[in-house]
């Protein structure tokens, strides 16, 4: 099971961390990411992170403003905010993959939280 935490309201520049917490068996927990999906759009990629934090990728859209990092022990990823912009808003969800690094491959995900809403306002 997924659990994301950290969504909320910001004016346009500020800066949100948002949590992702698995629990329960994690042993098939490798890859992790985060996607985001805005009213009447696809759920679209946003950053992913492989099994020990050595690969990263990041959409056009965010690299630069958004970092994403994990803690294994305690089955944990982040995703670190900064300089947010109204095309930002959308609902977070948070996804794990067996496989060792799973990237922007949406079918390569296997478990995906519920989803936490980010509201940016201009």
């Amino acid at each position: 099971q997924l659990q994301a935490y950290g969504g909320g309201s910001v004016q346009a520049g500020g800066s949100l961390r948002l949590s992702c917490v698995a629990s329960g068996d994690t042993r098939g927990i490798n890859g992790m990411g985060w996607y985001r999906q805005a009213p009447g759009k696809e759920r679209e990629f946003v950053a992913g992170i492989s099994w020990n934090g050595g690969s990263i990728s990041y959409s056009d859209s965010v690299k630069g403003r958004f970092t994403i990092s994990r803690d294994r022990a305690k089955n944990t990823v982040w995703l670190q905010m900064n300089s947010l912009k109204p095309e930002d808003t959308g609902i977070y969800y948070c996804a794990a993959s067996r496989t060792s690094f799973a990237g922007a491959t949406k079918s390569q995900y296997n478990y995906w939280g519920q989803g936490t809403l980010v509201t940016v306002s201009s």
